[in-house]
C-alpha cells in the first residue's frame, strides 16, 4: 500500500492496466450488477438540480423509473445508489445505435445542458473509494466484464491511475495527482533495479 497525503492507494493502481473498450464491452457496467451507481449526498443534489435537462436525454423507461423511485434509492447494504430499470440497467442509461450503453447524465453534460458530468463512482471506476478512519482507501476493483478494458489498457500501456486521471484530480487536486506520477516513477525504478539484480 502507498500513502499520498491522507489517501492510501493499492499498489495495483500503478501495476495494473485499464482503458475502457466500449466497442467490446458495450458499456456493460451500466447494465450488470444488482444495484445502481453509488451516490454521495451532494451528487444527488446535483442530479436533482439538473434533472429536467437530464430527463430529455433518457428513454421512457428511465424516466418512468426515476418518476417512481426518484434519482436515488437505498441498496441492500444501506448505500445510496441510482435506481434500476426493472432490476436491470441503471435508470440513467441510454443506448446508442450500436447498442452500447452510455450515461444519460453525461450526455446532458456533453451537450452543454447540465453542469454535472456523472457520479464519481462511475467516473473513477475501476477505482473504488473506501474509508479507513481519517483516510480514503483507493483500491482496484476487478470485474470480469471489464476484461476487454484490461486488455486494451495493456496494449496502450495505460495504468489504472492514469486512466482515472480526470476524476482523481477532481477529487484530490492537480498537485496530489502529480505526486502519484512521482510515485509511479519511483516504483518503476525499483522494479528496474530488482530485475537488474536478478540478472
Amino acid at each position: 500500500m502507498i500513502q499520498v497525503d491522507n489517501v492510501i492507494l493499492s499498489d495495483e493502481l500503478f501495476e495494473e492496466h485499464f482503458s475502457c473498450d466500449l466497442a467490446a464491452c458495450k458499456g456493460a457496467c451500466c447494465v450488470a450488477g444488482d444495484a445502481g451507481a453509488p451516490l454521495a449526498l451532494e451528487e444527488i443534489d446535483e442530479i436533482e438540480k439538473n434533472l429536467n435537462e437530464i430527463l430529455n436525454f433518457l428513454p421512457e423507461k428511465g424516466k418512468a423509473s426515476i418518476a417512481k423511485h426518484g434519482v436515488a434509492v437505498t441498496d441492500q447494504e444501506g448505500e445510496l445508489v441510482t435506481p434500476l430499470n426493472n432490476g436491470k440497467e441503471c435508470a440513467f442509461t441510454v443506448f446508442n445505435d450500436q447498442g452500447i450503453a452510455l450515461c444519460g447524465i453525461e450526455a446532458a453534460y456533453r451537450a452543454g445542458k447540465s453542469d454535472f458530468k456523472k457520479p464519481l463512482s462511475c467516473h473513477l471506476y475501476p477505482i473504488r473509494v473506501g474509508k479507513l478512519s481519517d483516510y480514503d482507501a483507493l483500491n482496484y476493483h476487478r470485474w470480469e466484464i471489464c476484461k476487454p478494458a484490461c486488455e486494451c489498457g495493456a496494449k496502450l500501456k495505460v495504468k489504472v491511475y492514469q486512466f482515472a486521471k480526470e476524476p482523481l484530480i477532481k477529487k484530490y487536486g492537480e498537485a496530489w495527482y502529480e505526486q502519484l506520477k512521482e510515485v509511479d516513477k519511483l516504483l518503476e525504478e525499483e522494479e528496474r533495479k530488482r530485475i537488474k539484480g536478478k540478472g
